[in-house]
């Protein structure tokens, strides 16, 4: 069989879906194939083994969370201030709730990545790699925080979408109220 970008990121967002709603050990090459509507044996074409389709699932996720440069360019647009990383900060959770299944299969290879060295180190180099560069970009873009404020709200972020997309402790309060007040919090 051919192999191809589209199908390969078709069969990763296969992988995606199943990762979320069975969890690690539920991701198996038959089990791609099947939520794919694929062939036995079409996503071992295309990753050879588990090792593999994790990376491919890793990449995957990143290409799917990545902001819109557009929607980058219109947030860069604004002042830099405290409003300004507000609208930033919005835009990751959105970002983060729009397709749930991803988000929740990235806490799945965090959890994953807990209680197998090898897929901790996948997680680390992307982890390490996405902070480097919200970083940068924060202090290009003049926005206020440095790297332990970064840190801070990776933090409360991931902790705030854990909880918007499992069993909340506050599901009437609105998203947009705790990112604000977050922001309040922290900067």
């Amino acid at each position: 069989m051919a192999r191809n970008a589209g199908r390969r990121a078709e069969l990763a967002d296969a992988g995606i879906a199943v990762l979320a709603r069975e969890g690690s050990r539920g991701l198996t090459h038959r089990a791609v194939d099947a939520e794919c509507g694929a062939p036995t044996g079409t996503t071992s074409n295309y990753f050879r083994s588990r090792a593999e389709l994790l990376e491919g699932l890793v990449a995957r996720i990143s290409e799917r969370l990545a902001p819109d440069p557009e929607v980058l360019a219109e947030l860069a647009s604004h002042p830099p201030g405290r409003a300004s990383f507000g609208r930033h900060l919005r835009d990751i959770v959105r970002r983060l709730s729009a397709h749930p299944e991803v988000t929740l299969a990235w806490f799945e290879l965090r959890l994953e990545a807990a209680r197998r060295p090898e897929v901790a180190d996948l997680m680390r180099g992307v982890l390490l790699e996405g902070f480097r560069g919200d970083v940068a970009y924060n202090e290009a873009a003049g926005l206020p925080g440095g790297p332990a404020e970064i840190a801070l709200f990776h933090y409360a972020v991931d902790g705030l979408l854990f909880d918007r997309l499992t069993v909340s402790i506050d599901p009437d309060t609105p998203t947009d109220e705790v990112v604000e007040a977050l922001v309040d919090g922290l900067l």
